[in-house]
């Protein structure tokens, strides 16, 4: 478990300046939300298999 917590910090570190700025820059159509949700269902998923192979 630790293995996996060292890139998620480091994930959510260098996507946190990302995610704080709203604007056309980054979500033209107001469609933001989806990487947010894209990003934690992944991390999941791949938690998930890292525990179901160690077993």
């Amino acid at each position: 478990m630790t293995r996996l917590l060292a890139p998620l910090f480091t994930l959510t570190l260098s996507t946190a300046p990302a995610l704080a700025h709203s604007g056309a820059h980054l979500h033209p159509h107001d469609s933001g939300n989806w990487l947010t949700v894209a990003m934690a269902l992944g991390l999941i998923a791949v938690a998930a298999a890292l525990m179901v192979l160690r077993k």
